[in-house]
């Protein structure tokens, strides 16, 4: 009985926060616009038969026939994907030097890790608006030191975008990575430097391997939910940036079209969903193979 209970919780918890609000995405996005409230059709009210037969797919056929939703999609990818590769590229090296400061500076560098989350997200986000504008305080740096003869536009493009999110998701890349790289076993970068390979390659052969798990953690925590981002592209990348967030937002509250909002919901969860079963099935055929 108690293992039953332990085994229930999870599967409890996985069916009241997910199972069931992508239950009713999915027969919303199966339903057509309606002005009525909530506005869609058909609903219980209309009894099950006709909640049944009212249902189809014609929002995801729509979908296909407009350019809109997919190049939001495909830009959207591209955004995320290349901000999760410079979240990565500053991350890394940030949580290696964490990982190897004397043990006593560990907690206080921890600390100033996790301390932007102690501020409002929105706050940090329109802290950017005033650094990269035009009069901000990066042109007013650049022109100091001359660099530039002239302010940038760094501001409502995409380059706004790609700061954004890499300083908003830099602690959730940083974090796996540390804790990877904290477990690692140092006998086995001394045992390569004894066997002749330079740091650099003890470095490339047996760190980034041995921290792979954080790696690829830290990529899927900064990867999904920068995909479905809304926040920062809408503040910094204004209105000439295209991505599937902002076409929910306006399917939702603008246009009120919630079955076609919905469709556009289930796709964007289907894309996100896809990779992760293959990673969880590569890992786990790689455990059977390693036993």
């Amino acid at each position: 009985m108690r293992r039953f209970a332990l085994i229930a919780v999870p599967y409890l918890w996985l069916l009241a926060l997910f199972l069931v609000p992508f239950a009713i995405v999915f027969k919303v996005s199966l339903s057509d616009t309606a002005l009525a409230i909530p506005p869609y059709t058909p609903t219980m009210k209309d009894g099950f038969g006709a909640l049944v037969s009212g249902l189809d797919f014609e929002n995801f056929v729509f979908l296909t026939q407009d350019d809109l939703y997919w190049k939001a999609y495909a830009s959207s990818l591209q955004i995320a994907f290349f901000s999760t590769i410079a979240t990565l590229l500053v991350g890394y090296p940030m949580a290696y030097g964490m990982a190897r400061a004397p043990e006593e500076w560990r907690p206080t560098l921890m600390m100033l890790v996790i301390l932007p989350f102690w501020t409002s997200f929105l706050i940090r986000v329109y802290a950017w608006v005033g650094i990269l504008s035009t009069e901000g305080f990066l042109n007013q740096f650049l022109l100091w030191v001359g660099v530039i003869n002239e302010p940038l536009t760094i501001l409502n493009t995409n380059w706004a975008v790609y700061i954004g999110i890499v300083y908003t998701y830099l602690p959730f890349m940083i974090l796996p990575i540390y804790a990877a790289l904290e477990r690692l076993d140092e006998s086995l970068i001394e045992a390569a430097e004894d066997l002749g390979c330079s740091r650099f390659q003890a470095f490339w052969l047996v760190t980034i391997p041995l921290s792979r798990n954080g790696i690829v953690a830290g990529c899927f925590l900064v990867f999904i939910p920068a995909l479905g981002e809304f926040v920062i592209p809408s503040l910094l990348g204004g209105s000439g940036t295209l991505m599937i967030g902002k076409v929910l937002f306006e399917e939702f509250f603008a246009n009120r079209d919630w079955p076609v909002a919905s469709a556009v919901a289930v796709i964007l969860l289907l894309i996100l969903i896809i990779p992760i079963i293959l990673f969880q099935r590569n890992e786990q055929r790689q455990q059977e193979a390693e036993q």
